[in-house]
C-alpha cells in the first residue's frame, strides 16, 4: 500500500450526482491511500479540487514526476463495473456499510456485486484455516448456520477451507465475501461456483479496482475490511503466523470482539486460536457461547438504523474530536528509517521499540502497521518484531 500523506480526517459527506469518477480518479491515483483521500477531500471540498492540487502537494512532499489517475483509466474501470453487474459505492452513499464509518482508513469506494442491503444488517466475521481439519470445517458449519439464524450476516475473505465452508453454511441466511483483488476475479479459483452463488444470494465486495489479479500486500487489507464489517470476529483455525491472526488484531484496534475456537496442543492449526484464548480472546464451544458475548443479531436488525453521514451542507460541521495534526512525509519516512534501523533478524519486543525511540506509541504504532503491510516488518507471536530483509 502507497504511504499517505496525510493525517486521518474524512470528508463529511459522499460524492453529489456526477462526482463519482472523480472520486474513483482520485483514489487510483499513485501515493493516494484511503487516509490521504479523506483528508484531501476535507481539505479541498471535492474531488475535482483535490485532483488539481496534488501534483503541487506531491512536488512539496519530494515525490518527482507525479501525475495522477487519468479520465480514461477511470471512464474504463467504470465500464468494465456495469459490464460485470457491480455497483460502485462510496463512502456517505446511501449503500455504503455504515460500520466502516469509523474506520481511519475507511475505503472510499467499494465495488458490490449482490445483495448490498445485506452490508447494513448485524454482521459476524468468521476466518480460520485454509487447510482446515474435517473438525474446523464443521465448527465454521455449525456457527455460521446457527448465528445465520440469530440474524447475523456471516462476513468472511472467500479463501479455501474456514471461510468457504462459513460462506456456504450461510448462503441461505446472509453472507459477504470480502476479495482481495478485484470483485469481478475470484480466487481461488476453485472458489468460482461457490463466488457466483455468493453473488446471487449474498454480497461480495472490494475496494480493489476492477479486474485487479490479488497480490500478497492485498490480502492484510481486505482483512481489516473483514473485520470492520462485523461486530466480532470467530477464529475457528489459524497457525501462529497467519492472516486470520492478522483479522483478530484488526479487530481489536477497530474496537470489535475477539472470540477462538480451542484446538489441540500438538495441532498446528489451533495454535493461533490458543494464543488468543491465552491472550484474552473469549473461548468458543458452540454457538451459544458466542451469543452470550454479543446476544444476538435479531433485535440489532429490527432496530438499529444504518448510522450514515448527514446530508451534504454548504459549510460541513467538524468532525468529532480533536483534529490529527499534520506530519511532513519526510518525517513519517524519517521515522520508518529509524523503525527499520532498530529492527534485526532476531525478534524484537514492540514496547521494547517504543522504549528505545522514546516517542509517544500513538505516533509509532500506526507506522508499524504500515511497514507490517508493505512487507517490511514481520510480526510474530507475543508483540514481537522483526525486520523482513
Amino acid at each position: 500500500m502507497d504511504s499517505d500523506l496525510f493525517d486521518p480526517e474524512r470528508p463529511a459527506t459522499g460524492p453529489l450526482p456526477g462526482e463519482e469518477v472523480d472520486w474513483l480518479r482520485l483514489i487510483r491515483s499513485r501515493r493516494v491511500g484511503p487516509v490521504t483521500f479523506h483528508r484531501l477531500i476535507a481539505e479541498h471540498g471535492s474531488a475535482a479540487a483535490a485532483l488539481a492540487a496534488l501534483p503541487g502537494i506531491a512536488a512539496a512532499a519530494g515525490v518527482d514526476h507525479y501525475s495522477i489517475c487519468p479520465m480514461e483509466v477511470a471512464q474504463h474501470e467504470m465500464s468494465l463495473g456495469r459490464v460485470a453487474g457491480a455497483k460502485l459505492l462510496c463512502w456517505g452513499g446511501p449503500d455504503y456499510p455504515a460500520a466502516l464509518y469509523d474506520l481511519p482508513d475507511a475505503p472510499p469506494v467499494l465495488w458490490a456485486l449482490g445483495d448490498v442491503s445485506l452490508l447494513n444488517r448485524p454482521a459476524l466475521a468468521m476466518v480460520g484455516a485454509r487447510n482446515a481439519s474435517s473438525l474446523g470445517l464443521r465448527m465454521a458449519t455449525r456457527l455460521a448456520e446457527t448465528m445465520g439464524e440469530n440474524g447475523f450476516v456471516i462476513v468472511s475473505g472467500l479463501a479455501r477451507g474456514i471461510d468457504a465452508a462459513a460462506h456456504k453454511a450461510a448462503l441461505a441466511l446472509g453472507t459477504v465475501a470480502v476479495q482481495a483483488g478485484g470483485v469481478d476475479v475470484i480466487y481461488p479459483e476453485e472458489n468460482t461456483l461457490l463466488a457466483g452463488e455468493i453473488a446471487a444470494k449474498g454480497c461480495r465486495i472490494s475496494e480493489q479496482p476492477m479486474g485487479l489479479a490479488p497480490q500478497a500486500r492485498h490480502f492484510p487489507l481486505r482483512n481489516r475490511l473483514v473485520s470492520g464489517l462485523a461486530r466480532a470476529v470467530v477464529v475457528v483455525e489459524a497457525a501462529a503466523r497467519s492472516g486470520s491472526l492478522i483479522t483478530a488484531r484488526n479487530a481489536l484496534d477497530q474496537g470489535r470482539d475477539v472470540l477462538a475456537v480451542p484446538g489441540h496442543p500438538f495441532d498446528a492449526r489451533a495454535s493461533g486460536c490458543n494464543s488468543l484464548i491465552r491472550d484474552g480472546a473469549t473461548l468458543v464451544r458452540s454457538s451459544s457461547d458466542v451469543i452470550e458475548a454479543i446476544g444476538t443479531g435479531l433485535a440489532l436488525h429490527r432496530t438499529a438504523t444504518p448510522a450514515r453521514p448527514e446530508p451534504a451542507v454548504p459549510t460541513a460541521p467538524p468532525l468529532p474530536g480533536p483534529v490529527p495534526a499534520r506530519r511532513p512525509l519526510h518525517d513519517i519516512s524519517a521515522l520508518h528509517s529509524q523503525i527499520l534501523a532498530r529492527l534485526g533478524p532476531s525478534p524484537l519486543a514492540e514496547d521494547q521499540l517504543i522504549r528505545d525511540l522514546a516517542m509517544p506509541p500513538a505516533h509509532i504504532t500506526p507506522e508499524l502497521l504500515t511497514l507490517e503491510l508493505e512487507g517490511k516488518v514481520l510480526r510474530q507471536a507475543g508483540g514481537l518484531l522483526s525486520r523482513a530483509d
